[in-house]
């Protein structure tokens, strides 16, 4: 179950369903030292870049830290949205799920990240679950004050458009790539991806890539079934151009694994 955190990352035990709980402390001068650190947490996040401290403070209002533990969902489809989520520390899936139980990723966040924005802007309830894929500390922002926000700072409003619009782009990335790409293209861009390898990289020789959660949501991820996922990896093997220990790929040729790419 989500818990409120102070400080972040604090373990979380199982437990029966119970309403958040606040921190141990209180009285004016515990609500001030929390603001501070909810102010603190916000201005390291991309979103919030260059805003004066002033402006980051009225965020503070209404911002909770939470905790959730590796497993815990944190919303299910049909949940309604009261706000939108930043991502501390930690990684959080978004997913659908069918009656049978079958799952399709559609995303893996990390740190610096936001989700639910779209679906907080259109008043409707998520269209996905979102689940901690290892312990995760991140806040949740609710859309009163966000509102009132954009309603007094058209730069932010360019910001939360931005971030839309990347999400948008990034999806129709996706698009392309099941479409029109091969399996093992979307496995080679996605490990180049991972360290930031892609593009105009001048990376060369020798490379480890640790992989930040299991295959398995990784084939989801990338619309693969966990069988041809390992069938490509032990053809990219095979042909030299990686090496598999665990969750860790090496790459011996980081020049010649981008080469591969059709």
């Amino acid at each position: 179950m989500l818990r409120e955190a102070l400080p972040c990352m604090q373990p979380v035990e199982p437990h029966e369903p119970a309403a958040p709980r606040l921190p141990p402390t209180a009285g004016p001068q515990a609500i001030d030292v929390q603001s501070e650190r909810i102010c603190q947490l916000l201005a390291t996040a991309p979103l919030f870049e260059g805003l004066a401290q002033d402006e980051i403070a009225r965020f503070a209002r209404g911002v909770r830290e939470l905790t959730a533990a590796r497993g815990e969902i944190l919303f299910h489809r049909g949940d309604v949205c009261s706000g939108f989520h930043l991502i501390l520390a930690g990684q959080i899936k978004l997913a659908f799920l069918s009656a049978a139980g079958n799952e399709k990723v559609v995303e893996i966040l990390r740190p610096g990240q936001t989700f639910g924005e779209a679906v907080m802007f259109m008043d409707k309830p998520y269209v996905v679950m979102a689940q901690a894929l290892s312990d995760t500390c991140l806040l949740h922002i609710p859309k009163q004050v966000v509102f009132e926000e954009m309603a007094r700072d058209p730069l932010f409003c360019r910001k939360i458009i931005g971030g839309l619009s990347r999400r948008l782009h990034q999806l129709m990335s996706d698009v392309e790539s099941y479409s029109l790409r091969s399996g093992r293209d979307r496995i080679v861009g996605y490990l180049l991806r991972e360290e930031g390898l892609d593009e105009d990289c001048p990376a060369r020789g020798r490379v480890s890539i640790r992989l930040s959660t299991s295959k398995g949501t990784i084939a989801s991820r990338l619309n693969l079934t966990q069988e041809h996922f390992s069938r490509i990896l032990h053809e990219l093997i095979d042909s030299g151009l990686i090496e598999v220990e665990g969750r860790t790929i090496h790459v011996p040729d980081i020049a010649r694994l981008r080469a591969s790419l059709d």
